[in-house]
């Protein structure tokens, strides 16, 4: 079976374990998750170390992450002399992630080891930006942010980074006809209130941030069959 999950952003990974547990995840399945484990709430840092564990669990690159790998500089052994002398691109990337919910990543960072924060960051110059899956006779594309720009004439190597993670499609925002995208990014309540704390599809995509930064539970989306888990 294949799961897919999204923004998870510090939520107790505890109780996403148990939400795995209820689906009955197991080595045989996979699971993606959308990005941006990170920020916002407290245990971002613990969804690094357990996804880089697992061997049928891969992460895609959301911008909490890509805003988190720009400020590695922090978080070598020489960080307060850093501080000290950030140059102007460190500096804006310095307050766009603190600006974002960084405080909780930034404390959870400090409370390993000189050596665990390397393999993060290491991790996290290695996350993909996107997976093309078939599921039986149906295609699917998993990114974070959806697609900037869509055109059906380009290829998904044809788009930026920046296309891929920061974009907010709008409700009436038409992909691929023949593949499916699914992304996260976007809570779904930013289309109305009927859609808090659910996931939305359209004929061409499916938005599976719920908003679990903001409070609601967290779903996990089965691909196979469509159907959600939540607790």
């Amino acid at each position: 079976m294949i799961y897919v999950i999204s923004d998870l952003h510090g939520y107790p990974i505890e109780k996403f374990l148990e939400l795995l547990n209820k689906a009955n995840f197991s080595e045989d399945d996979t699971l993606y998750i959308l990005g941006d484990v990170v920020d916002r709430g407290n245990e971002g840092i613990e969804y690094l170390q357990w996804s880089a564990k697992q061997d049928n669990v891969t992460l895609l690159l959301g911008n909490h992450e890509d805003m988190m790998r720009k400020c590695d500089f922090l978080f070598d052994e020489r960080a307060l002399d850093l501080m000290k002398n950030l140059n102007n691109d460190q500096r804006v990337n310095l307050s766009i992630w603190m600006s974002n919910g960084a405080e909780t990543t930034v404390k959870g960072l400090f409370s390993i080891s000189l050596e665990e924060r390397q393999n993060i960051f290491s991790y996290l110059n290695s996350l993909p930006l996107y997976r093309e899956l078939s599921i039986d006779d149906k295609k699917y594309l998993l990114v974070h942010s959806g697609l900037r720009d869509f055109s059906p004439l380009k290829s998904i190597e044809d788009y930026s980074e920046y296309d891929l993670i920061w974009n907010r499609p709008g409700p009436n925002e038409r992909y691929y006809d023949d593949i499916m995208t699914i992304f996260g990014h976007t809570p779904t309540w930013c289309y109305g209130d009927e859609y808090k704390g659910k996931i939305i599809y359209s004929d061409t995509w499916i938005d599976i941030d719920v908003g679990v930064g903001y409070g609601y539970p967290p779903i996990l989306l089965r691909l196979d069959d469509m159907e959600q888990i939540m607790l």
